[in-house]
């Protein structure tokens, strides 16, 4: 039967993603709205264009992102907003009578301190990381609100928790983008001015992982055709770098020859977040793009972007 699909959030990186995953899907009609189209913190906008198009399906891949700057900066903005998306979509698709929804959430919804590799089942054992906390409260109330729909109503609505995201059209504002891409556009800055050297925060000791955006779509979509998912699953590589590596590849991919100096007065930040994969996997879905390959990819994305005047900035 012919889906009908809903993609909140499409002109996003992972929106993106999602497009160019499920275009050309001969049994599936895609439905979406801009910003200016459809306020998604709006109620009774999101109840009436439910009620207009009547999707058989959603993917809520919308929100207010940020990196840690944005985050400690503006929490009461990013509470707001993605509390609201959430309620919003999941509640308005639950009362149009949409049978299937997968919430996107984030890897920062574990505790700050939780066992590595992080697995499921350590949601809400301690203290989250404060400088992203209301991002991550609100994350969980979507993830809980799907959970309860699903428990309650019989809904088949479930979530996927990714790790960090990167790839084309992510966003490379100078302050408030993530890790990533921040330095893709500081090294690539670096090497037109030809910049003798490229001060890095930290000692570059931390652990991260890294997930393809066209992975996470691929995932998303071998979850949606599951019959029955679990409530919420990890999503991600299942291996990470330090920040010294992934800085050295990143360098490397853009073609910066100076040096990399170490700013340890500034902060590290979390020592590792890595994502037990092991449910995805055990269900059939394992990640395809190793971190190199992404990376190339990407950056001839931020160019070609850059050059057509598209880049998110």
């Amino acid at each position: 039967m012919p889906m009908k699909l809903f993609i909140a959030g499409h002109q996003g990186m992972v929106g993106r993603a999602l497009l160019r995953r499920f275009q050309g899907e001969p049994d599936i009609e895609l439905v979406v709205r801009t910003h200016a189209e459809l306020d998604l913190c709006d109620q009774a906008a999101v109840d009436a264009f439910y009620e207009a198009e009547r999707p058989t399906a959603a993917i809520i891949a919308a929100g207010r992102v940020g990196g840690i700057h944005a985050n400690a900066t503006y929490p009461a903005d990013f509470i707001y907003t993605n509390l609201a998306i959430a309620a919003n979509c999941i509640h308005g698709a639950w009362r149009a009578g949409v049978g299937r929804l997968l919430f996107l959430g984030s890897s920062c919804i574990y505790p700050k301190h939780a066992p590595q590799p992080m697995t499921e089942d350590c949601l809400l054992t301690s203290a989250l990381e404060p400088t992203n906390e209301a991002y991550a409260l609100a994350k969980i109330t979507g993830l809980k609100l799907c959970q309860y729909y699903r428990a309650q109503y019989g809904v088949l609505y479930h979530s996927a928790m990714p790790t960090n995201l990167y790839g084309p059209g992510d966003n490379y504002h100078a302050q408030n983008s993530h890790v990533l891409p921040a330095l893709i556009r500081r090294f690539h800055e670096a090497r037109e001015a030809g910049a003798p050297s490229v001060t890095a925060w930290g000692t570059g000791s931390p652990r991260r992982e890294f997930l393809h955006a066209d992975d996470l779509a691929d995932a998303c979509a071998f979850l949606l055709a599951h019959p029955n998912p679990p409530d919420w699953i990890n999503v991600g590589t299942g291996s990470d770098v330090t920040i010294r590596e992934l800085t050295e590849r990143v360098a490397a991919t853009v073609g910066y020859a100076g040096r990399i100096e170490w700013d340890a007065s500034k902060p590290d930040g979390t020592p590792r977040k890595l994502l037990d994969v092991s449910r995805l996997t055990a269900l059939g879905w394992r990640a395809h793009l190793d971190l190199e390959d992404g990376l190339r990819r990407t950056y001839a994305s931020y160019l070609a972007e850059k050059a057509a005047g598209t880049l998110r900035e």
